[in-house]
């Protein structure tokens, strides 16, 4: 059970934003990944609850930042309830999507596991949800995932294999890069795993 602690900042001018304490674990039905998130200052920001099951779609979702919550899952493309700080509001959403993203690494992990390109075959299209703090609004978009680099890494525990994706976002045409290796980002725009206390785990 991966356990870790990622750095959160700015991808653009780098201010820090605060860090995601998270705990992962692979299973016979899928992947759950758990997270606190903290401001620069230590003080609680929020959560992440993300469950996938085997085929990496979403079945449940649970997010809290800035008062407010988001509670979804992959039903008739994704459906989600968003309810303000107050509690006293709720609105319903649903969307013909693939699944969901955001800010936090877990989506990263999610997505690839969805997508699961393979090797010199181009890049595979998917249409996002995204959440982002501090409101959590919903916001659909479009990526495309190619899988252009694969290298494994000699480790005490065997070889540890770390994936390198091209990430482009169909809309404004940016691009990027994400490493990851089995169920943890090891880079990539906005993120740097700063501790990892037992080594990721491998999907089969």
């Amino acid at each position: 059970m991966p356990r870790g602690r990622y750095s959160l900042h700015d991808p653009h001018d780098h201010t820090p934003l605060g860090e995601e304490h998270f705990h992962c674990a692979t299973g016979p039905s899928g992947w759950r990944y758990v997270s606190q998130l903290t401001t620069p200052s230590g003080d609680h920001a929020g959560s992440v609850d993300l469950t996938l099951d085997d085929l990496g779609r979403p079945i449940r979702l649970e997010l809290h930042a800035g008062g407010w919550q988001v509670r979804g899952a992959a039903l008739e493309g994704v459906t989600w309830v968003r309810t303000d700080p107050t509690g006293a509001h709720a609105t319903e959403g649903n969307v013909p999507a693939h699944a969901f993203t955001g800010a936090s690494p877990a989506f990263l992990v999610a997505t690839a596991r969805l997508l699961r390109p393979a090797p010199g075959t181009g890049a595979v299209r998917t249409r996002l949800v995204a959440f982002t703090p501090p409101v959590l609004a919903p916001r659909t978009l479009d990526q495309s995932w190619a899988l252009v680099n694969r290298t494994a890494h000699p480790t005490d525990n065997g070889p540890l294999t770390a994936d390198e994706y091209q990430v482009n976002d169909l809309e404004t045409g940016e691009q990027h890069t994400v490493h990851l290796a089995g169920d943890v980002v090891l880079s990539a725009p906005g993120i740097e795993l700063e501790d990892l206390e037992t080594p990721p785990s491998a999907f089969t």
